[in-house]
Parts: structure tokens; C-alpha cells; sequence
């Protein structure tokens, strides 16, 4: 008897010590941040949410990765403070917002297409490959115009399967673009944009779900971030460049993709099919949408968790799979944050 009453006096205490610090946590968290959007950049996200957290304990940061569609109209309803987008926002889109928007790139990344065959563990793509995938026109994984790219390796006779997003997502539009770039037969039968009408495949929501679809389906081909088929252990192929090259994504050719970026040349911009011989060739940024003007309280709280974003938090991208912006873009976009302005609207 007297074990347990000890033991009910510890607990007792645990939990009042456990009320007091979430206590003390809610009475300091006087400013709260939410935003919403992409997928692709979510794990990144919550990690710096999190690390920000530790040192400006009155400032919370609430994220949800709900693809880069449903944020923006998140945004644009003033349901939230920021939204991540994988792509730009369109003119009809920045009219809804009154043009009083800044889209800034925080972090960057590579879209991978990963694959699910049993027994093969390299696999070459040429740009007439992998588009003819995603056309429909190459339906079989021993299809001679793969076949060529992969000497020796023992493709199986197996129908390909696609997997595509069901939402609309940064993601989708990256690869399109990419597509859309370099095919003219993609650009005339698919286009491009967050959301396109597959001539073929099934589909997933999120980076999750088409992980998920291609984990569970022998045969299958889908487009992820590449954190999430690194941290999934997904097979990726390797995909043949504008210059010709083979190259395996990797941060190093993730980087050099980003320098042959548009963004310093042309505001808000980015190449969807970057011409260097050591480029990854399906690279992009991803954007934070904020408006120029917010209460005086969350505009300190924006710039100042942003701030950390685009500096200290950049140390944290490629251990998750990301891209660290190269130093001129970090300076570019720390000096597009510095444009919001205190308002006094509430």
C-alpha cells in the first residue's frame, strides 16, 4: 500500500508539472502563425517550425501539408497567414489576392521519378523514355527504347504502371512543366499545371500516397520528392539531361541545376529544363506566399521566423532531402521579406 501511494504521489506530481509547462507553453505562445500547402516541402517545414520553436517560445508555427492547390485557396480565403507553393501563382490567382502578395523562395528540391521492379536496382531513362511513360506510348517495362538505355539489365516483360496525383499539387506542375519543356507532343496532348488530365496511370494523394502506390504495386513508376523516396528507400532511375547526360539526383546535381536558375535574371522565374551537363533536370524552387501587409505582431513573427528560415534552418535541407538555396538567392529572398509592412487592420 504504501508503494503504490508513493507512486500515486509522483504521478500526481508528474502530471501537475506537465500542466504547468503546457500552461506556461500556451500562455507564452502569444503569436500563432498557420499556413498550409504543398506536400513537398512539409517535412522541412515542420522541423524548422519546430527548431524556431525552441528559441521564440512565444511564437507558434502550425503547418499542414495539404498539397499546394488547397493552400493557395486556403490563403486567398484569408484562412491563413502564409501558404507553400511548388509553382508560381497564376495572374488570376495573385488578382484574387489583389496583388498585394510577395512569393518568395524559401528551399528547393528535386522531383524523382522512383520505380518498383523486383531484382533491378539501376535504371536508365532517356528524355524519349521517361515522357513516353507518362504519354502512354511505352507500356511495357522491356520496351526496346528503354531497353537501349540499359544494356545488360534484365527488364522484366511487365506492363508499367503510372502513378500520378489525384490533387492538385506544386508537384505535378513541376514535372509537367518539365515535360511540357522538352516534348511538344506532351505540351499538345497533356500541358501543364497543377493538375492535368493523365492519358494513362492511377493515382494518389500527396507525396504519401503515390509513395505508397509505388511501394505497393510491382511494376509501378511514379514522380515524388526526392526526400520522400530517400527516406522511403524507393529505387530512382536516373534521368538523361538537356545536355545528354545520364545523372543520378543527388544534392550536388540538385545544386547545380538551381545556378542555371532564371530566378536572379527574372523575377519570380525558374527553368523547368536546366542546360548544364551536370544538372539534374527536373529541379525547382519551392515558394512561400505572404501578403505585404499584416498586423504589427504577426508581421515581427512572419519576418522573424522566415528570417531563420532562409538562414540557420537552410543547414537543415539536405540531411531531409533538400536543397539549400544557393547564397545569392537566400540574399535575394531575405530582401523580399523585408518588403512586409505592419498594418494596422486586424
Amino acid at each position: 500500500m504504501k508503494k503504490n501511494s508513493s507512486s500515486s504521489s509522483w504521478m500526481r506530481m508528474l502530471l501537475s508539472l506537465l500542466a504547468l509547462f503546457l500552461g506556461t507553453r500556451s500562455t507564452l505562445a502569444l503569436t500563432t502563425l498557420n499556413g498550409s500547402g504543398a506536400t513537398f516541402p512539409a517535412p522541412l517545414y515542420l522541423r524548422w517550425a519546430s527548431e524556431f520553436g525552441k528559441s521564440h517560445p512565444d511564437i507558434l508555427v502550425n503547418y499542414q501539408g495539404i498539397g499546394s492547390g488547397a493552400g493557395i485557396v486556403n490563403f486567398t480565403k484569408g484562412l491563413t497567414d502564409f501558404c507553400a507553393s511548388d509553382v508560381l501563382l497564376t495572374s488570376t490567382e495573385i488578382e484574387k489576392n489583389h496583388g498585394n502578395l510577395l512569393m518568395i523562395p524559401l528551399s528547393a528540391g528535386m522531383i524523382v521519378l522512383a520505380y518498383n521492379l523486383p531484382n533491378i536496382k539501376e535504371l536508365k531513362l532517356s528524355r524519349e523514355a521517361y515522357s513516353g511513360i507518362f504519354l502512354g506510348t511505352i507500356v511495357q517495362w522491356d520496351d526496346p527504347r528503354i531497353m537501349a538505355s540499359n544494356p545488360g539489365v534484365p527488364l522484366p516483360s511487365l506492363p508499367i504502371t503510372v502513378i500520378t496525383r489525384s490533387d492538385g499539387s506544386g508537384t505535378t506542375s513541376l514535372l509537367t512543366e518539365h515535360l511540357a519543356t522538352m516534348s511538344a507532343e506532351f505540351e499538345n496532348q497533356v500541358g501543364s499545371g497543377r493538375s492535368v488530365k493523365w492519358p494513362v496511370g492511377i493515382a494518389g494523394k500527396g507525396n504519401d500516397g503515390v509513395t505508397s502506390l509505388i511501394k505497393g504495386t510491382s511494376g509501378a513508376i511514379g514522380y515524388v520528392e526526392y526526400g520522400f523516396a530517400k527516406n522511403n528507400h524507393l529505387a530512382m532511375a536516373e534521368l538523361e539531361n538537356k545536355a545528354g547526360s545520364m545523372i543520378t539526383a543527388s544534392p550536388q546535381a540538385g545544386s547545380e541545376a538551381l545556378l542555371h536558375s532564371d530566378f536572379l535574371h527574372q523575377e519570380n522565374g525558374f527553368n523547368p529544363d536546366p542546360r548544364g551537363i551536370h544538372d539534374y533536370p527536373i529541379t525547382g524552387f519551392t515558394w512561400m506566399i505572404l501578403r505585404k501587409s499584416y498586423p504589427a505582431e504577426k508581421s515581427k513573427a512572419l519576418k522573424e521566423f522566415f528570417s531563420y528560415a532562409l538562414t540557420q534552418g537552410q543547414s537543415l535541407s539536405t540531411s531531409l532531402g533538400y536543397l539549400p538555396l544557393p547564397d545569392p538567392v537566400e540574399k535575394k529572398s531575405l530582401q523580399s521579406l523585408e518588403q512586409i509592412q505592419s498594418s494596422s487592420d486586424k
